[in-house]
């Protein structure tokens, strides 16, 4: 049984339940005097509190992705260095045994509604995998939309623009399909003809579990910010058909996901072209979620800096991106924070935004947002001029479990 599945999620409930009804049975029994009966009554407060912690636990692991796999629980992960082989079709890119993005179990995607049903070539598809990451050897978990035309066969060379949807922390990448309902308004404004045929792959902010790691390299940990601009692009890339330019890579989220997207373009424009950004934050601080984040000494300070946008924006060239914020007037403290760096944008950099009267940090504010946001994002991504040589109409994450 998976660890984020619902089998062990009911059966750690049923047990916790068991426990209350087997302490309530026995409790009469265990009330006399006496040293056993007294080890007794502990003995069952104890269990009992075990299986309630441990039936919370799964259900909160379950719910925000914290480990994906009893694997990742219990620290067994492959480390394996990656290798890069000729496949006769260009060069192929693998990790251990298997490639840069695996295939993985449904990481709770069966229980979402409203995702593509039918014909790939006519639904488009969402598929659930793993991220290895070559330089920092993270193993993140994503779920990566295919809208229809990247099965048909009129596009079975092409390659497509490319939205990494980054969710908030602590949540997991099941919240950007069950809650903010990424996949489905791909699909819908692409039905719609709203936006351009998108692959669009949804992970989460850290890469070190129950770490925070911002989108931050470390000194001395773990290097997000290296698996978002170097690892995740070259792990896409090796397996989907997707852009390799800039212009076609943007990045969004909400949240601590939205404070990653922007300082993904920001600081990595080579990678990123555009972001959009719901109710983030703009600077990178210390927190007991994150830890020291920037290390100590002389150089610790510039690297906070770094991550502080708008003092980028007022004492570092402009890099020639598009960024969107989102926020609201009332119900949110962001708004200030989010004025004050829409106002230090200059040219060659472009901004949008979207302010709501009255919103909340919370998906039911995020769900606004998140339709007019890709759509904006759509219009920012350069869909590809480029072919790839004799690549197979389905080529995906399954075709790549041979490679």
């Amino acid at each position: 049984m998976g660890l984020t599945g619902r089998p062990v999620e009911c059966a750690t409930a049923l047990l916790a339940l068991m426990c209350v009804g087997v302490t309530v049975w026995a409790w009469p029994r265990l009330a006399r005097r006496g040293t056993v009966a007294v080890l007794g009554r502990l003995g069952v407060i104890v269990v009992t509190q075990l299986a309630l912690l441990a039936a919370c636990a799964v259900s909160v692991n379950a719910y925000f992705d914290f480990y994906g796999s009893w694997g990742e629980l219990l620290g067994h992960v492959p480390t394996t260095p990656a290798r890069v082989t000729d496949g006769g079709v260009g060069p192929r890119v693998y990790a251990g045994s298997g490639g840069l993005v695996r295939p993985a179990g449904p990481q709770g995607l069966d229980q979402v509604p409203g995702l593509p049903a039918g014909p790939p070539g006519k639904a488009g598809r969402v598929e659930s995998v793993r991220i290895f990451g070559r330089r920092t050897h993270a193993i993140n978990p994503a779920f990566v939309y295919l809208p229809p035309q990247y099965f048909q066969h009129q596009y079975h060379r092409q390659r497509f623009p490319v939205m990494v949807a980054i969710s908030g922390y602590p949540g997991g990448i099941i919240n950007l399909a069950r809650f903010l309902h990424v996949p489905q308004t791909a699909g819908r404004l692409e039905a719609s003809g709203r936006m351009q045929p998108t692959v669009v792959v949804m992970v989460r902010p850290t890469i070190a579990p129950p770490r925070d790691t911002e989108c931050v390299d470390v000194p001395g940990g773990p290097k997000a910010e290296t698996f978002f601009t170097k690892d995740l692009p070259e792990a896409l890339k090796s397996a989907y058909r997707v852009g390799h330019d800039a212009s076609a890579w943007g990045a969004l989220g909400y949240s601590s996901g939205g404070s990653c997207a922007l300082q993904l373009a920001l600081r990595d424009p080579q990678v990123y072209s555009s972001a959009a950004a719901l109710s983030a934050d703009y600077r990178v601080t210390d927190d007991l979620t994150t830890g020291s984040l920037f290390g100590s000494g002389p150089d610790a300070r510039r690297r906070r800096l770094g991550h502080d946008l708008v003092w980028r924006l007022r004492h570092l060239p402009v890099p020639r991106v598009s960024v969107l914020a989102a926020t609201s007037r009332q119900g949110e403290p962001g708004y200030g924070p989010t004025m004050r760096f829409l106002k230090a944008v200059r040219p060659p950099m472009t901004s949008a935004r979207i302010v709501l009267p009255h919103g909340s940090h919370h998906f039911t504010t995020w769900r606004r947002e998140i339709g007019p946001a890709m759509e904006w994002m759509g219009r920012q991504l350069t869909f590809p001029q480029d072919t790839t040589p004799g690549t197979k109409p389905h080529g995906s994450a399954r075709a790549a479990r041979g490679r």
